[in-house]
């Protein structure tokens, strides 16, 4: 990513400053969450967007099979890319839903706070670092 893009993304929010006493997931928070996830979530379909654009802008019938190839082979790979971006735009959604439900932030395996540095590292994140790396270990022990 060049720097001038960087500057638009996710990452860059200003961390959240949690204050003494302050209750986990109070509205400050959940708007601090929701605009990361919305934000995330525009900047994924702006890609998908360029992408289609430039799909169809550059698609040409090349006479030689080694331009045709290389055509292919970067069109397959920009849209393995965003294969990987709308799955996570399906987490993102999923996330949002959260937020309205009341349910973000709290691991879905048993039931604790996520907290607020390891959901701004993945504002999608749905376990808690402990179910998450008993999980990995399970999934290690099994593949």
């Amino acid at each position: 990513m060049t720097e001038s893009k960087t500057e638009n993304t996710l990452f860059s929010f200003k961390p959240y400053e949690e204050k003494e006493g302050e209750e986990y997931m109070n509205s400050a928070q959940i708007e601090h969450f929701n605009n990361i996830l919305n934000n995330w979530k525009t900047e994924l379909m702006t890609e998908v967007d360029r992408t289609v654009h430039h799909m169809q802008d550059d698609a040409a019938n090349f006479p030689d099979p080694n331009d045709r190839a290389s055509q292919e082979s970067e069109f397959s790979l920009e849209l393995r890319t965003r294969d990987r971006e709308r799955k996570l735009i399906k987490k993102i959604d999923e996330s949002l839903e959260a937020i309205e439900s009341g349910d973000y932030g709290f691991c879905e395996s048993c039931g604790i706070d996520i907290g607020v540095r390891r959901l701004e590292a993945r504002p999608t994140a749905v376990l808690c670092i402990d179910c998450k790396t008993l999980d990995e270990i399970r999934e290690k022990q099994m593949g």
